[in-house]
């Protein structure tokens, strides 16, 4: 009991009677509004607890204002799972704020740590919990961490786990019987419990491992103030009943205002793309670096298909032809027969006069980028009607034995790529090489750069401010 009374993640509830018996049918349609607030508030944890977790290594403390927001983050999440799939305990709507509110019927508080280890913040959140996000799975199907490690697209943990199952059974016999059965809601809690214990734990809170042990029923015995010598002669949470509550923690200034909760989301947003563009930008002056001959490798890939011909998607350039060449400079496409198969034939044509000319013909549309592999989409006919070469619609095209080079330098309008073997046989198997020669590639990695810096200077200032004011309050 020692452990479970020391433990610092709090999760307390009291289930509300009467309960309307179909109120819970439309509770998920309900809480939409606070599914979109706290998609972006699991934004602003992430990037948050990416800052406490360099904080910890380097000071070994958690900074009380990322402290403060995140633990309302949690909060924020488990009322809203407890009104709706995560329990269906209560009927009152959740409030929208990340402060306790020691009316609600739900609640949660963690301790804050005066110190933290320094080496744990880097193991313990994806090494040492992996045993945690096992049971938590089980517990929530998609997965509370799943969620926080996708950018808060699930914010809840209900649904296909045992938690959603268990709590539509409880919404199922109240519809019938007017009652919440109590048995499903301590065993409903209890792993609500652990979901917050882990997630508390996975989000450096702590360094005290989340016990394995099932504390079930609305009261959390660490909520519990008895003395030492009272402890041996308290009872096992699950046989507490659920209304028995100790009173809600007591209101405490909010020191996150909507105006400071807004900023430090959009700040988290603008550092989340501000590291897209980073990126961007370092692969484009990786392609830069790494020019073969004047040009970029886009990609390669093999591609073999039963059928007489392969063709690409319909590429659409519908720019300006000067803008085309500027931006894409020239484009070469090599093509190396494999598999034994006799000369290749690549050609690039309008887009309108490949499909005449491959009407009827059994052949393939490749999906995907250049490069990819991709997908195919087969299109069931018969051999072309003359081969390749005699066909008088290529734009650009390149045939005969071994490797071939065709370059072309795109222009507005809607195009197809087309390889084939020479000779219009089948089957075609065919290593397809892209290369561009880019000539706008290093402004647009300049531009990418630029970007990035602005909005990671511009999401650092939206962040830092809110937090300046919240550690002076």
């Amino acid at each position: 009991m020692a452990d479970a009374q020391a433990y610092p993640v709090r999760v307390d509830a009291s289930l509300d009677a009467p309960l309307s018996r179909w109120l819970w049918l439309v509770k998920w349609v309900l809480v939409i509004p606070h599914y979109v607030v706290l998609a972006f508030l699991w934004v602003g944890f992430i990037v948050l607890s990416a800052v406490a977790m360099v904080a910890i290594v380097i000071t070994g403390r958690y900074p009380r204002a990322i402290f403060e927001f995140n633990v309302g983050v949690l909060r924020w999440t488990w009322r809203v799972q407890y009104y709706a799939i995560g329990a269906f305990g209560t009927d009152r709507y959740p409030p929208f704020t990340l402060a306790e509110d020691p009316s609600y019927p739900a609640h949660l508080e963690i301790d804050y740590p005066q110190r933290l280890s320094r080496g744990l913040a880097l193991v313990k959140w994806w090494l040492l919990a992996i045993p945690q996000y096992i049971i938590v799975g089980v517990f929530t199907g998609s997965g509370l961490w799943a969620a926080w490690q996708l950018g808060g697209h699930d914010s809840g943990w209900g649904g296909s786990g045992l938690i959603g199952l268990l709590a539509v059974i409880a919404a199922v016999v109240l519809l019938v019987t007017g009652r919440y059965p109590e048995q499903i809601y301590d065993f409903v809690l209890g792993m609500n419990r652990w979901v917050l214990r882990v997630a508390g734990y996975a989000a450096l809170m702590t360094d005290k491992y989340p016990p394995f042990r099932l504390d079930m029923g609305g009261c959390d015995p660490g909520t519990l103030t008895l003395p030492p010598a009272a402890l041996q002669d308290l009872p096992e949470p699950s046989d507490l009943p659920s209304a028995s509550l100790p009173p809600a923690p007591p209101s405490v200034p909010d020191r996150w205002t909507a105006g400071r909760i807004v900023a430090v989301v959009a700040g988290a947003v603008l550092v989340l793309c501000s590291l897209g563009l980073l990126g961007g930008s370092g692969v484009a002056l990786w392609a830069q670096a790494n020019r073969h001959g004047g040009y970029a490798d886009i990609g390669t890939a093999t591609y073999s298909v039963p059928g007489y011909a392969l063709a690409s998607d319909t590429i659409g350039l519908h720019l300006a032809t000067g803008t085309v060449s500027d931006l894409v400079g020239t484009v070469r496409i090599r093509v190396t027969p494999a598999g034994g198969t006799g000369p290749a034939f690549i050609g690039i044509a309008p887009a309108d006069a490949a499909a005449r000319y491959l009407a009827g013909v059994d052949y393939a549309t490749v999906r995907g980028a250049a490069g990819d592999h991709g997908t195919y989409t087969e299109h069931a006919g018969s051999a072309p009607a003359v081969p390749p070469r005699q066909a008088g619609i290529w734009t650009a095209q390149a045939s005969g034995p071994g490797t071939q080079t065709l370059t072309w330098t795109p222009r507005g309008g809607d195009w197809m790529v087309v390889a084939m073997n020479a000779d219009a046989s089948r089957p075609v198997s065919l290593q397809v090489n892209v290369a561009a020669t880019l000539p706008a590639l290093p402004w647009i990695a300049a531009g990418l750069l630029i970007g990035g810096i602005i909005f990671l200077a511009g999401g650092i200032l939206l962040i830092a401010v809110p937090l300046l004011l919240v550690s002076r309050h």
